[in-house]
Protein backbone atom coordinates (compact mmCIF):
# COMPACT_ATOMS: atom_id res chain seq x y z
CA UNK A 1 0.00 0.00 0.00
CA UNK A 2 1.07 3.58 -0.66
CA UNK A 3 1.26 6.49 1.74
CA UNK A 4 0.19 9.89 0.43
CA UNK A 5 0.70 13.05 2.47
CA UNK A 6 -1.93 15.66 1.61
CA UNK A 7 -0.63 18.92 0.16
CA UNK A 8 -2.28 22.32 0.31
CA UNK A 9 -5.01 22.57 -2.30
CA UNK A 10 -5.51 18.83 -2.77
CA UNK A 11 -8.81 17.07 -2.30
CA UNK A 12 -9.79 13.42 -2.01
CA UNK A 13 -11.17 13.31 -5.55
CA UNK A 14 -7.81 14.27 -7.09
CA UNK A 15 -5.99 11.81 -4.82
CA UNK A 16 -8.51 9.09 -5.65
CA UNK A 17 -8.03 9.69 -9.38
CA UNK A 18 -4.23 9.76 -9.12
CA UNK A 19 -4.00 6.40 -7.34
CA UNK A 20 -7.02 4.71 -8.92
CA UNK A 21 -8.60 4.12 -5.54
CA UNK A 22 -12.26 4.80 -4.79
CA UNK A 23 -13.21 7.64 -2.48
CA UNK A 24 -15.06 5.23 -0.22
CA UNK A 25 -12.00 2.99 0.13
CA UNK A 26 -9.85 5.95 1.17
CA UNK A 27 -12.45 7.12 3.67
CA UNK A 28 -12.89 3.67 5.24
CA UNK A 29 -9.20 2.70 5.27
CA UNK A 30 -8.26 5.94 7.02
CA UNK A 31 -11.34 6.42 9.22
CA UNK A 32 -12.12 9.84 7.74
CA UNK A 33 -15.30 11.66 8.82
CA UNK A 34 -16.30 12.19 5.17
CA UNK A 35 -14.95 12.43 1.63
CA UNK A 36 -14.62 16.19 2.10
CA UNK A 37 -12.50 15.94 5.23
CA UNK A 38 -8.76 16.35 4.79
CA UNK A 39 -6.11 18.86 5.86
CA UNK A 40 -2.53 19.51 4.69
CA UNK A 41 -0.06 17.08 6.25
CA UNK A 42 -2.61 14.29 6.70
CA UNK A 43 -1.03 10.92 5.88
CA UNK A 44 -3.39 8.69 3.89
CA UNK A 45 -2.92 4.95 3.51
CA UNK A 46 -3.89 3.74 0.03
CA UNK A 47 -4.18 0.20 -1.34
CA UNK A 48 -1.83 -0.95 -4.10
CA UNK A 49 -0.43 -4.20 -5.47
CA UNK A 50 3.19 -3.71 -4.43
CA UNK A 51 4.92 -6.36 -2.27
CA UNK A 52 5.77 -5.54 1.35
CA UNK A 53 8.93 -3.48 1.80
CA UNK A 54 11.33 -5.15 4.24
CA UNK A 55 14.06 -3.30 6.12
CA UNK A 56 17.45 -4.98 6.38
CA UNK A 57 20.72 -3.97 8.05
CA UNK A 58 23.83 -4.99 6.13
CA UNK A 59 26.12 -7.45 7.92
CA UNK A 60 29.69 -8.50 7.18
CA UNK A 61 29.85 -10.67 4.07
CA UNK A 62 26.42 -9.73 2.67
CA UNK A 63 26.05 -9.65 -1.11
CA UNK A 64 23.09 -8.49 -3.18
CA UNK A 65 22.70 -11.88 -4.87
CA UNK A 66 22.66 -13.64 -1.50
CA UNK A 67 20.06 -11.22 -0.09
CA UNK A 68 17.97 -11.73 -3.22
CA UNK A 69 17.92 -15.48 -2.55
CA UNK A 70 17.17 -14.97 1.15
CA UNK A 71 14.17 -12.74 0.46
CA UNK A 72 13.07 -14.54 -2.75
CA UNK A 73 13.39 -11.47 -4.96
CA UNK A 74 15.37 -10.46 -8.03
CA UNK A 75 18.60 -8.51 -7.42
CA UNK A 76 17.31 -5.83 -9.79
CA UNK A 77 14.32 -5.23 -7.50
CA UNK A 78 16.63 -4.59 -4.54
CA UNK A 79 18.69 -2.14 -6.59
CA UNK A 80 15.53 -0.36 -7.80
CA UNK A 81 14.34 0.05 -4.20
CA UNK A 82 17.66 1.64 -3.13
CA UNK A 83 18.51 4.36 -5.62
CA UNK A 84 22.21 5.25 -5.55
CA UNK A 85 23.26 2.12 -3.69
CA UNK A 86 26.65 0.71 -4.65
CA UNK A 87 26.04 -3.06 -4.89
CA UNK A 88 29.75 -3.87 -4.71
CA UNK A 89 30.41 -1.54 -1.78
CA UNK A 90 27.84 -2.41 0.87
CA UNK A 91 28.63 -0.80 4.21
CA UNK A 92 28.19 -2.82 7.40
CA UNK A 93 25.29 -1.27 9.33
CA UNK A 94 23.72 0.25 6.22
CA UNK A 95 19.90 -0.04 6.13
CA UNK A 96 18.42 -1.05 2.82
CA UNK A 97 14.90 -1.68 1.51
CA UNK A 98 13.96 -5.06 0.08
CA UNK A 99 10.60 -5.50 -1.69
CA UNK A 100 9.66 -9.08 -0.92
CA UNK A 101 6.64 -11.35 -0.70
CA UNK A 102 8.50 -12.95 2.22
CA UNK A 103 6.83 -10.99 5.00
CA UNK A 104 8.20 -9.96 8.37
CA UNK A 105 6.93 -12.49 10.94
CA UNK A 106 6.11 -11.18 14.40
CA UNK A 107 4.12 -12.05 17.51
CA UNK A 108 1.61 -9.35 18.44
CA UNK A 109 -0.19 -8.79 21.71
CA UNK A 110 -3.24 -6.59 22.13
CA UNK A 111 -4.28 -5.36 25.55
CA UNK A 112 -8.01 -5.14 26.21
CA UNK A 113 -9.86 -3.71 29.19
CA UNK A 114 -13.20 -5.56 29.37
CA UNK A 115 -16.12 -3.18 29.02
CA UNK A 116 -19.11 -3.74 26.77
CA UNK A 117 -19.02 -7.43 25.89
CA UNK A 118 -20.59 -6.85 22.47
CA UNK A 119 -18.13 -4.05 21.65
CA UNK A 120 -15.16 -6.09 22.83
CA UNK A 121 -16.24 -9.13 20.81
CA UNK A 122 -16.79 -6.94 17.73
CA UNK A 123 -13.25 -5.60 18.04
CA UNK A 124 -11.82 -9.10 18.39
CA UNK A 125 -13.76 -10.34 15.36
CA UNK A 126 -12.45 -7.45 13.24
CA UNK A 127 -8.74 -7.83 14.03
CA UNK A 128 -8.43 -11.51 14.97
CA UNK A 129 -5.96 -12.15 12.16
CA UNK A 130 -3.63 -9.46 13.45
CA UNK A 131 -3.28 -10.78 17.00
CA UNK A 132 -1.17 -13.60 18.43
CA UNK A 133 -2.07 -12.88 22.06
CA UNK A 134 -4.78 -10.99 23.92
CA UNK A 135 -3.87 -9.70 27.38
CA UNK A 136 -7.10 -9.32 29.33
CA UNK A 137 -6.59 -6.41 31.74
CA UNK A 138 -8.86 -7.62 34.53
CA UNK A 139 -6.81 -8.84 37.52
CA UNK A 140 -5.22 -7.38 40.66
CA UNK A 141 -4.12 -8.79 44.03
CA UNK A 142 -4.54 -8.19 47.73
CA UNK A 143 -1.91 -7.14 50.27
CA UNK A 144 -1.58 -10.83 51.19
CA UNK A 145 -0.87 -11.78 47.57
CA UNK A 146 -4.20 -13.28 46.54
CA UNK A 147 -5.01 -12.56 42.89
CA UNK A 148 -8.60 -11.74 42.02
CA UNK A 149 -10.77 -10.82 39.06
CA UNK A 150 -11.88 -7.19 38.66
CA UNK A 151 -14.22 -7.43 35.66
CA UNK A 152 -16.16 -10.31 34.12
CA UNK A 153 -14.01 -11.51 31.24
CA UNK A 154 -15.37 -15.01 30.54
CA UNK A 155 -16.93 -14.14 27.17
CA UNK A 156 -13.77 -12.40 25.95
CA UNK A 157 -11.55 -15.34 26.93
CA UNK A 158 -13.89 -17.81 25.25
CA UNK A 159 -14.12 -15.81 22.03
CA UNK A 160 -10.36 -15.29 21.96
CA UNK A 161 -9.80 -19.03 22.11
CA UNK A 162 -12.36 -19.56 19.33
CA UNK A 163 -10.52 -17.05 17.11
CA UNK A 164 -7.11 -18.71 17.62
CA UNK A 165 -5.86 -15.80 19.72
CA UNK A 166 -4.06 -16.97 22.86
CA UNK A 167 -5.64 -15.18 25.85
CA UNK A 168 -3.36 -14.11 28.69
CA UNK A 169 -4.38 -13.22 32.23
CA UNK A 170 -2.97 -9.75 32.83
CA UNK A 171 -2.35 -8.80 36.44
CA UNK A 172 -1.33 -5.41 37.81
CA UNK A 173 -0.43 -3.99 41.22
CA UNK A 174 -3.44 -1.70 41.42
CA UNK A 175 -4.73 0.01 44.54
CA UNK A 176 -7.90 1.69 43.37
CA UNK A 177 -7.09 3.04 39.93
CA UNK A 178 -3.37 3.60 40.49
CA UNK A 179 -0.26 1.45 40.48
CA UNK A 180 0.92 0.93 44.05
CA UNK A 181 4.61 0.59 44.88
CA UNK A 182 3.64 -0.32 48.43
CA UNK A 183 1.38 -3.18 47.32
CA UNK A 184 4.02 -4.66 45.00
CA UNK A 185 6.81 -4.23 47.50
CA UNK A 186 4.87 -5.67 50.42
CA UNK A 187 3.92 -8.83 48.56
CA UNK A 188 7.24 -9.41 46.84
CA UNK A 189 9.35 -9.08 49.99
CA UNK A 190 7.25 -11.57 51.98
CA UNK A 191 7.89 -15.21 50.95
CA UNK A 192 4.43 -16.31 52.11
CA UNK A 193 2.59 -13.53 50.27
CA UNK A 194 4.77 -14.01 47.21
CA UNK A 195 3.90 -17.72 47.24
CA UNK A 196 0.21 -16.83 47.55
CA UNK A 197 0.49 -14.62 44.47
CA UNK A 198 2.20 -17.31 42.42
CA UNK A 199 -0.29 -20.01 43.41
CA UNK A 200 -3.39 -17.86 42.91
CA UNK A 201 -2.23 -16.60 39.49
CA UNK A 202 -1.52 -20.13 38.31
CA UNK A 203 -4.89 -21.38 39.58
CA UNK A 204 -6.85 -18.54 37.94
CA UNK A 205 -4.96 -18.97 34.69
CA UNK A 206 -5.77 -22.65 34.44
CA UNK A 207 -9.34 -22.41 35.76
CA UNK A 208 -10.37 -19.61 33.39
CA UNK A 209 -8.93 -21.04 30.17
CA UNK A 210 -5.98 -18.70 29.66
CA UNK A 211 -2.91 -19.69 27.68
CA UNK A 212 -0.60 -17.84 30.01
CA UNK A 213 0.01 -14.68 32.02
CA UNK A 214 1.04 -11.10 31.24
CA UNK A 215 2.70 -9.44 34.23
CA UNK A 216 2.47 -5.66 34.60
CA UNK A 217 3.91 -4.69 37.97
CA UNK A 218 4.96 -1.04 37.87
CA UNK A 219 6.88 1.20 40.30
CA UNK A 220 8.23 -1.84 42.12
CA UNK A 221 10.55 -0.55 44.88
CA UNK A 222 14.15 -0.97 43.62
CA UNK A 223 15.03 -2.89 46.80
CA UNK A 224 12.66 -5.64 45.65
CA UNK A 225 14.60 -6.29 42.42
CA UNK A 226 15.85 -9.73 43.49
CA UNK A 227 12.45 -10.63 44.95
CA UNK A 228 10.78 -9.78 41.63
CA UNK A 229 13.20 -12.12 39.85
CA UNK A 230 12.36 -14.87 42.36
CA UNK A 231 8.63 -14.28 41.87
CA UNK A 232 8.95 -14.61 38.08
CA UNK A 233 11.07 -17.76 38.37
CA UNK A 234 8.54 -19.38 40.70
CA UNK A 235 5.65 -18.27 38.50
CA UNK A 236 7.20 -19.74 35.37
CA UNK A 237 7.76 -23.01 37.20
CA UNK A 238 4.11 -23.05 38.25
CA UNK A 239 2.87 -22.22 34.77
CA UNK A 240 4.88 -24.97 33.13
CA UNK A 241 4.14 -24.91 29.40
CA UNK A 242 1.86 -21.88 29.66
CA UNK A 243 3.31 -18.57 28.49
CA UNK A 244 4.94 -16.04 30.80
CA UNK A 245 4.88 -12.54 29.31
CA UNK A 246 6.46 -9.69 31.29
CA UNK A 247 6.01 -5.95 30.69
CA UNK A 248 8.87 -3.69 31.79
CA UNK A 249 9.46 0.05 31.73
CA UNK A 250 11.78 1.21 28.97
CA UNK A 251 15.36 2.18 29.77
CA UNK A 252 18.62 2.84 27.96
CA UNK A 253 20.89 1.87 30.86
CA UNK A 254 20.56 -0.07 34.09
CA UNK A 255 20.04 2.22 37.09
CA UNK A 256 19.23 -0.16 39.96
CA UNK A 257 18.26 2.65 42.37
CA UNK A 258 15.81 4.42 40.05
CA UNK A 259 12.26 4.26 41.43
CA UNK A 260 10.70 3.58 38.01
CA UNK A 261 13.17 1.27 36.25
CA UNK A 262 15.45 0.08 39.06
CA UNK A 263 13.58 -3.13 39.89
CA UNK A 264 13.77 -4.46 36.34
CA UNK A 265 16.79 -6.70 35.88
CA UNK A 266 16.45 -7.10 32.12
CA UNK A 267 18.92 -9.99 31.87
CA UNK A 268 17.30 -12.02 34.65
CA UNK A 269 13.79 -11.29 33.38
CA UNK A 270 14.80 -12.22 29.84
CA UNK A 271 16.18 -15.54 31.04
CA UNK A 272 12.98 -16.65 32.79
CA UNK A 273 10.21 -15.08 30.66
CA UNK A 274 8.99 -16.39 27.31
CA UNK A 275 8.42 -12.86 26.04
CA UNK A 276 9.43 -9.45 27.41
CA UNK A 277 7.62 -6.30 26.29
CA UNK A 278 9.53 -3.07 26.78
CA UNK A 279 6.99 -0.28 27.27
CA UNK A 280 8.28 2.15 24.65
CA UNK A 281 5.44 4.59 25.23
CA UNK A 282 4.84 7.86 27.05
CA UNK A 283 8.18 9.49 26.33
CA UNK A 284 5.85 12.47 26.17
CA UNK A 285 3.91 11.66 29.33
CA UNK A 286 0.61 12.97 30.79
CA UNK A 287 1.23 16.22 32.62
CA UNK A 288 4.63 16.69 31.00
CA UNK A 289 5.58 19.08 28.20
CA UNK A 290 4.25 18.42 24.69
CA UNK A 291 6.57 15.76 23.31
CA UNK A 292 6.24 12.78 20.95
CA UNK A 293 4.75 9.75 22.66
CA UNK A 294 7.03 7.21 20.98
CA UNK A 295 9.89 8.96 19.15
CA UNK A 296 11.73 6.51 16.95
CA UNK A 297 15.17 7.78 17.95
CA UNK A 298 14.40 7.00 21.62
CA UNK A 299 12.90 3.63 20.72
CA UNK A 300 16.09 2.66 18.92
CA UNK A 301 18.19 3.64 21.94
CA UNK A 302 15.97 1.47 24.15
CA UNK A 303 16.21 -1.47 21.73
CA UNK A 304 19.98 -1.16 21.40
CA UNK A 305 20.36 -1.43 25.17
CA UNK A 306 17.67 -4.08 25.60
CA UNK A 307 19.17 -6.55 23.13
CA UNK A 308 22.42 -6.55 25.11
CA UNK A 309 20.39 -8.03 27.99
CA UNK A 310 17.49 -9.90 26.34
CA UNK A 311 17.47 -12.21 23.32
CA UNK A 312 15.98 -10.14 20.50
CA UNK A 313 13.66 -13.03 19.61
CA UNK A 314 12.08 -12.70 23.06
CA UNK A 315 11.75 -8.92 22.88
CA UNK A 316 8.67 -6.90 21.99
CA UNK A 317 8.35 -3.14 21.83
CA UNK A 318 5.11 -1.34 22.66
CA UNK A 319 3.04 0.71 20.24
CA UNK A 320 0.36 3.16 21.43
CA UNK A 321 -3.01 3.39 19.73
CA UNK A 322 -3.54 6.78 21.36
CA UNK A 323 -2.41 10.40 21.29
CA UNK A 324 -2.17 13.23 23.82
CA UNK A 325 -3.86 16.61 23.46
CA UNK A 326 -2.08 19.06 25.79
CA UNK A 327 -2.84 22.63 26.78
CA UNK A 328 0.43 24.35 25.96
CA UNK A 329 0.82 26.62 29.00
CA UNK A 330 -0.37 24.14 31.67
CA UNK A 331 0.46 20.73 30.13
CA UNK A 332 -3.04 19.58 31.11
CA UNK A 333 -3.40 16.34 29.16
CA UNK A 334 -6.33 14.64 27.46
CA UNK A 335 -5.81 11.18 25.97
CA UNK A 336 -7.63 10.18 22.78
CA UNK A 337 -7.38 7.42 20.18
CA UNK A 338 -5.08 7.93 17.21
CA UNK A 339 -8.16 8.09 14.98
CA UNK A 340 -9.77 10.74 17.17
CA UNK A 341 -6.50 12.70 17.18
CA UNK A 342 -6.30 12.55 13.39
CA UNK A 343 -9.91 13.65 13.01
CA UNK A 344 -9.53 16.45 15.55
CA UNK A 345 -6.89 17.93 13.26
CA UNK A 346 -9.46 17.77 10.46
CA UNK A 347 -12.31 19.26 12.51
CA UNK A 348 -10.11 22.14 13.71
CA UNK A 349 -8.60 22.73 10.27
CA UNK A 350 -5.09 22.17 11.63
CA UNK A 351 -2.11 21.43 9.40
CA UNK A 352 -0.37 18.24 10.54
CA UNK A 353 3.40 18.46 10.89
CA UNK A 354 5.82 15.51 10.93
CA UNK A 355 8.91 15.55 13.11
CA UNK A 356 11.67 13.99 11.00
CA UNK A 357 13.82 13.03 14.00
CA UNK A 358 11.04 11.51 16.13
CA UNK A 359 9.22 10.26 13.00
CA UNK A 360 5.98 11.33 14.67
CA UNK A 361 3.05 13.55 13.62
CA UNK A 362 1.77 16.53 15.60
CA UNK A 363 -0.30 19.67 15.22
CA UNK A 364 -1.53 22.69 17.15
CA UNK A 365 -4.93 24.32 17.38
CA UNK A 366 -6.62 26.98 19.48
CA UNK A 367 -9.65 26.57 21.70
CA UNK A 368 -10.59 30.11 22.64
CA UNK A 369 -7.39 31.58 24.04
CA UNK A 370 -5.89 28.15 24.85
CA UNK A 371 -3.18 26.77 22.59
CA UNK A 372 -3.35 22.98 22.27
CA UNK A 373 -0.55 20.74 20.97
CA UNK A 374 -1.39 17.18 19.94
CA UNK A 375 1.14 14.40 19.42
CA UNK A 376 -0.19 11.11 18.06
CA UNK A 377 0.65 8.24 15.69
CA UNK A 378 -0.18 7.74 12.02
CA UNK A 379 0.66 5.32 9.24
CA UNK A 380 4.12 6.89 8.81
CA UNK A 381 5.11 6.51 12.45
CA UNK A 382 3.70 2.99 12.62
CA UNK A 383 5.69 1.92 9.54
CA UNK A 384 8.87 3.24 11.14
CA UNK A 385 8.25 1.08 14.21
CA UNK A 386 7.64 -2.04 12.14
CA UNK A 387 10.88 -1.28 10.31
CA UNK A 388 12.91 -1.32 13.54
CA UNK A 389 11.32 -4.64 14.48
CA UNK A 390 12.61 -5.97 11.16
CA UNK A 391 16.05 -4.39 11.45
CA UNK A 392 16.68 -5.66 14.98
CA UNK A 393 14.84 -8.98 14.39
CA UNK A 394 12.55 -8.49 17.37
CA UNK A 395 9.83 -10.91 18.45
CA UNK A 396 7.14 -8.31 17.78
CA UNK A 397 4.99 -5.70 19.46
CA UNK A 398 2.18 -4.94 21.89
CA UNK A 399 -0.73 -2.53 21.39
CA UNK A 400 -2.24 -0.40 24.13
CA UNK A 401 -5.11 -0.85 23.75
CA UNK A 402 -7.18 -2.45 21.01
CA UNK A 403 -10.49 -0.80 21.91
CA UNK A 404 -8.99 2.46 20.60
CA UNK A 405 -9.64 2.74 16.83
CA UNK A 406 -6.52 2.70 14.65
CA UNK A 407 -7.65 1.59 11.17
CA UNK A 408 -4.39 2.48 9.38
CA UNK A 409 -2.34 0.28 11.69
CA UNK A 410 -4.56 -2.78 11.32
CA UNK A 411 -4.72 -2.38 7.52
CA UNK A 412 -0.93 -2.16 7.25
CA UNK A 413 -0.42 -5.11 9.57
CA UNK A 414 -2.92 -7.23 7.67
CA UNK A 415 -1.31 -6.65 4.27
CA UNK A 416 2.39 -6.40 4.98
CA UNK A 417 3.20 -8.56 8.00
CA UNK A 418 2.74 -12.22 8.90
CA UNK A 419 1.31 -12.43 12.40
CA UNK A 420 2.20 -15.71 14.07
CA UNK A 421 -0.44 -17.81 15.73
CA UNK A 422 -0.22 -20.21 18.67
CA UNK A 423 2.35 -20.12 21.45
CA UNK A 424 5.54 -18.46 20.25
Amino acid sequence: MAVHVVKTGENLWTISTRYGVSLQSIVELNGLPSANSIVPGLALYLPDNQPPLRAYQIKAGDQIWQLAQQFTVEPSAILAANIGMEPNHLAIGQIINIPSASKLEIATLGFIVPSSVSANIKTLNEIAGQLTYLAVVAYAFTAEGFAFNLINDAAIVARSNQLNITPLLMIRNLAGNDFSAELAGGVLENPTYRGNLVASIVNLTRQRGFGGVSIDLEFIPPARRSDFNTFLTDLKTGLGGLLLHVNVHAKTADIPTNRIIGAYDYAAIGNVADLVAVMTMDYGYPGGPPDPITPINWIEEVIQYSITQINSRKLQIAMPLYGYDKVAHTNATHALSVLAAQNRAISTGSTIEFDIIAKSPWYRYWHGVEEHIVWFEDIRSYIEKYRVMDIYQLAGTTFWQISLPAPQNWAYLGKNIAVMKGMV
